[in-house]
């Protein structure tokens, strides 16, 4: 019987853990309920614990206090949806406990679980029993309990699994959404499942290296759309990362406002970075206010609404808060694609819609962003990097992201042509205008030209009150914008619309295109189509679902 964790003994045992949590995903991930929108929560925790074992699986350590503290930092920037960002939170009031130890007894890891939970509960402003967090909790408070009995190392683990079981199966009382779906919470389970791993590790029953059978028993449900649609009271599931401006940022004051633009809030630091997850209506206004903290470095926004509704259709959500990849692309450097064509072509833009179209017009890559989420140059050096021609041609799509782009030119061996399309439209219609077999004068030249001839219309919302160019405007309010000028401020969508069209009779169009985005439902595209359509009925009017965040409408007028 072992009466201490020492470094190696540690990493086993996080090594033992993510083998568990693994083997066992697909049956937590049909125990997820809520929030649906996040992710499965098998797979989220799953890959959240597999960043942490792949950093560990590189080096040795000399203290488990570096064992943890590599876990930690690890599952941070690798956290997927709630229940990884809770399990990241976890293991860092571990470490801090744990911080200048060489070696833990029954008092010191109890100490240390207790630290985890608290860090969780500070972290998640308004936590919800029935989760991950009581589960925790519960097993952590029944450790210290059990040292105080005297109890040694692997009697205290045993005994704060028994009380971790027992508080996942009250779960199903304390969660109305888990209570009428009759199963135990998903993500209670899958720290249950980490917690008897390492235990298993300690006692020597089971190595990283041999193959793990997931558990039997637990209760699993045909996955209910009503049910999600309605434990779902904000649309968008917002996570991101921000790089921060001075490690003692005081970020309380972001607590409260994020806090008070929705719900399901969870803010993890670190000394220099922070994550965010919130469900909230308006991620374009999260953004910005988080952006007076530090420096935006990742971001990813999932309308949970339509989530839902493919689970009720009969299909399949797909899964959120997707950083990781992202994170590991970025950390990697910049791989250089070998030239196999002459001209590739890379796009700036959001929604999975855009995308879509995008691709689907010859975009090699897509660099995600826009208002709100301007990438930084070394994002579209990435990319360009990536993409295998010898001339990439790029379209910023935001006044705010050209020069970012610019700067490209001189970082690769490609050339780089950049061109400033200051809206989506504008690269929409340049590249409709892209023919591969013209030289790069007449490409240029013609995408141009097919630029001029395209006005963009905005249709988005009011952050704060102001008072801009003449017009009042009120946070909230609906705000038209024509090739950038601000047309006005509107309580309703019909009456911009009837501006706008006002507007674009100077035009004289032919061709209409109304991109709609993430919050906007087909039906009030269509009814927007209509009402140009009456008034200008000679124009071939297109409705596209962009999906885009922060704008309602994107209207192009040629």
């Amino acid at each position: 019987m072992k009466d201490y964790i020492d470094a190696a003994a540690f990493k086993e045992m996080i090594l033992c853990a993510d083998a568990a949590l693994h083997a066992n995903i697909q049956q937590i991930n049909e125990l997820n309920v809520f929030p649906v929108p996040d992710g499965d929560t098998g797979t989220n925790m799953g890959l959240t614990m597999n960043t942490a074992a792949a950093e560990l699986r590189k080096r040795d350590f000399d203290s488990i206090a570096a064992a943890a503290d590599c876990v930690a930092s690890a599952t941070l920037r690798g956290a997927r949806g709630n229940s990884g960002v809770i399990l990241s939170l976890l293991f860092r009031g571990i470490s801090r406990r744990l911080k200048g130890t060489e070696t833990a007894g029954a008092a010191e890891f109890a100490g240390a679980m207790n630290d985890g939970v608290s860090a969780a509960y500070k972290a998640v402003l308004k936590p919800a029993e029935g989760t991950i967090l009581t589960v925790s909790r519960l097993a952590a408070a029944a450790a210290v309990q059990a040292v105080k009995k005297g109890a040694g190392l692997e009697d205290m683990l045993l005994r704060s699994i028994g009380a971790g079981e027992d508080a996942l199966a009250d779960t199903v009382n304390l969660n109305p959404v888990l209570k009428k779906a009759g199963v135990v919470d998903a993500g209670g389970m899958g720290y249950v499942v980490i917690l008897k791993a390492m235990l298993a590790s300690l006692r020597g029953e089971v190595r990283s290296s041999d193959p793990v059978q997931g558990s039997a028993g637990s209760p699993v449900f045909e996955t209910s759309g009503d049910v999600l649609l309605e434990a779902i009271t904000f649309a968008f599931d917002t996570v991101y990362i921000v790089r921060k401006s001075a490690p003692d940022v005081d970020l309380e004051p972001l607590r409260r406002y994020l806090d008070s633009m929705g719900d399901s809030l969870v803010l993890s630091e670190d000394d220099e970075i922070f994550k965010v997850h919130v469900h909230t209506d308006e991620p374009g206004r999260v953004l910005t206010e988080s952006q007076k903290y530090g420096v935006l470095e990742l971001a990813k926004i999932e309308n949970m609404v339509t989530q839902a509704q493919q689970l009720k259709a009969g299909g399949k959500a797909q899964s959120t808060d997707d950083l990781e990849q992202v994170e590991k692309e970025l950390e990697e450097g910049p791989a250089v694609a070998a030239p196999e064509k002459e001209y590739g072509i890379v796009a700036v833009c959001a929604g999975a819609g855009m995308e879509s179209l995008f691709r689907e017009l010859g975009a090699d890559g897509i660099v995600t962003g826009g208002q709100t989420m301007n990438p930084s140059t070394d994002d579209i050096l990435k990319a360009v990097n990536r993409t295998p021609a010898s001339t990439v041609f790029v379209f910023p799509n935001n006044k705010n992201i050209i020069m970012a782009a610019e700067q490209c030119a001189p970082l690769t061996e490609k050339k780089v042509v950049v061109m400033p399309t200051r809206s989506v439209p504008q690269g929409v219609s340049a590249l409709l205008s892209f023919s591969p077999d013209e030289t790069e004068e007449v490409l240029t030249e013609a995408m141009h030209e097919a630029m001029e001839h395209v006005h963009t219309a905005m249709v988005t919302y009011a952050a704060r009150d102001s008072d801009f160019d003449g017009h009042i405007i009120h946070a909230g309010e609906h705000l038209a914008l024509l090739d950038g000028a601000l047309l006005g401020s509107y309580g309703d969508v019909m009456p911009l619309l009837e501006d706008l069209t006002g507007a674009f009779a100077d035009y004289s169009p032919e061709f209409i295109t109304i991109y709609y985005g993430a919050d906007v439902v087909r039906e009030d595209a269509d009814s927007a189509a209509a009402l140009l359509s009456g008034k200008f009925p000679e124009a071939e009017i297109s409705v596209v679902n962009g999906g885009q965040p922060v704008y309602y409408y994107m209207i192009s007028v040629e």
